[in-house]
């Protein structure tokens, strides 16, 4: 890397940097399978193995081993010493949000390796620029599977690029067979094999990382010259792709439930299906400019034939429209996506100028205005406080329990049903007894304590339209304490507001109630 290469790319890191660890904690909101996933990991990290339920399967296993890895390694929760405060409450989530932060530097850094190897440098300035600071970016702050996905997916993208230029180099190399065969592990066959390690991994985070295959294969075919050899290559990449991810169902069969598996996925295939259209139309109004800039860049990519783009595009939007149950989330690995094509149309119009002063004075300028406009409208939304009722509320529970176990003793007992966000802090950090995973088990197991604490937050009221049975057991309960209503603090028709639609369960009233176990009744 030349030092005017360095230099370029410190600018993206600081960036994302920035915009992706200021305040990590207060936005976004803690989202419920936020703490689905937290929950898996500190289940692993208990020895509790990597499958949670015997019966319900959803996602692969990477994602939990990954984040529970990362908490062995860090002594998390442990080392924080966590107590019933508000400081100390946060602090189990600024642990892992941190995490995804620097995970969203690494994407940052990735995009602009890909970029410079397929494009330039200047391409790969402002790609990376504008995932560092486009409001669209805030969704990788999340603690999902999809942004511990992305760099893994990306990085296989990568190494796959450099296997072209290994394969070209090797290919100027006539007739000296000795030569190519001490250079093929280390000029062909280890960029393979990680680039196909790498999308494994990812496919074991989670499937929808299957749509990268056909650009990473093309790839392969197109950087080798010998017929036989790019099969061979190829075979090589597919063997970790295929056999990583096959790790999830015969663990399944291994234990006796591959017929849970099989539900699992025909869980998620048959869900209630959600408007791609929509969704797009959501985006828009979350991030126009980027979005306008991508339609743009994928019609002049169509126009050009620039199959990199066109071979990553096309089968992610198959995928989603074929799946019919589209999510904020399953939008997370387009992003660099969103960049890439967006800073190759930019870049290309930039290059019709000929007049090399006009040139330099706009590529500057286009570039800071990116930055600049980005910069503003991100900080707008990451400097905003949207989580302080979530944190209140489990302080306030924590507490609770404590007090009603220190007057009751074994007396009475009380079983505590929350959102994933809340319950594995109960019950894997302050070990409280008679914790649900879910407020959605009292639907398929009896409570067995005579009290029960509930959480009412706006994921819950939302369950209750379609669930009479979690509308008579709300009815049963009656208000202890109830924190924030502060949604209407932002315009949220108005940009770059609009992300805070996706930010209900943060911004909306939490209660916590208390009723007898009436439920079962």
């Amino acid at each position: 890397m030349t030092r005017r290469s360095f230099y370029l790319l410190i600018i993206p890191l600081s960036l994302s940097a920035f915009t992706h660890l200021w305040n990590p904690v207060g936005f976004p909101d803690i989202f419920y399978d936020e703490g689905i996933y937290l929950r898996r990991a500190m289940h692993l990290l208990g020895g509790f193995g990597p499958q949670e339920s015997p019966t319900f399967y959803d996602h692969p296993f990477f994602g939990q081993i990954f984040l529970a890895s990362i908490f062995k390694t860090i002594g998390y929760p442990n080392f924080l010493n966590p107590t019933s405060s508000i400081h100390s409450v946060e602090m189990l989530y600024i642990v892992p949000r941190v995490l995804m932060g620097i995970l969203a530097v690494i994407d940052t850094f990735l995009i602009y390796k890909i970029s410079e190897i397929r494009y330039n440098s200047k391409v790969a300035l402002i790609a990376s620029i504008l995932f560092a600071v486009m409001p669209l970016s805030w969704f990788t702050r999340r603690i999902l599977l999809e942004p511990i996905q992305l760099p893994f997916l990306l990085s296989s993208i990568l190494f796959a690029l450099y296997a072209i230029k290994a394969g070209n180099n090797t290919s100027i190399i006539n007739g000296n067979y000795d030569k190519v065969r001490r250079i093929k592990m280390i000029k062909e066959i280890m960029p393979i094999l990680l680039s196909g390690l790498l999308l494994g991994l990812a496919i074991f985070t989670k499937i929808p990382a299957i749509t990268t295959i056909p650009l990473i294969i093309y790839l392969i075919l197109v950087s080798y010259n010998i017929g036989h050899q790019r099969w061979k290559l190829l075979g090589i990449w597919f063997m970790p792709v295929v056999l990583i991810p096959l790790i999830w169902p015969v663990y399944s069969i291994a234990v006796g439930q591959f017929d849970s598996w099989l539900n699992g996925i025909s869980y998620q295939i048959g869900r209630e299906k959600v408007s791609l259209l929509q969704n797009l139309s959501n985006l828009f109004r979350i991030d126009p400019i980027l979005l306008l800039l991508f339609i743009a860049g994928l019609i002049a990519a169509a126009v050009k034939k620039d199959l990199f783009i066109l071979l990553l595009a096309i089968p992610n939007i198959i995928f989603l429209y074929i799946v019919g149950y589209v999510s904020f989330r399953l939008f997370i690995p387009l992003i660099p996506l969103f960049c890439i094509t967006a800073a190759v149309m930019i870049s290309e119009l930039l290059d019709r100028v000929k007049n090399k002063s006009i040139y330099r004075v706009l590529s500057g300028g286009v570039i800071i205005i990116i930055g600049i406009f980005g910069l503003i409208s991100t900080l707008l939304l990451v400097t905003t406080q949207v989580t302080a009722g979530q944190f209140q509320s489990t302080v306030f529970v924590s507490t609770y329990l404590k007090n009603f176990e220190n007057k009751f003793h074994d007396k009475h007992e009380v079983t505590t049903a929350a959102s994933p966000t809340y319950s594995w802090i109960f019950k894997y950090v302050f070990g409280n007894d008679n914790v649900l995973f879910n407020y959605r088990d009292i639907l398929y197991e009896p409570i067995k304590t005579d009290n029960v604490l509930l959480i009412s937050d706006d994921h819950f009221r939302q369950d209750i339209k379609s669930n009479k049975k979690l509308g008579q057991f709300y009815n049963n309960t009656v208000l202890l304490a109830a924190f924030n209503d502060t949604r209407n603090i932002f315009n949220e028709d108005n940009y770059p507001y609009y992300s805070m639609k996706l930010n209900h369960e943060g911004l909306e009233a939490i209660e916590i109630r208390i009723g007898n176990n009436t439920i079962n009744s």
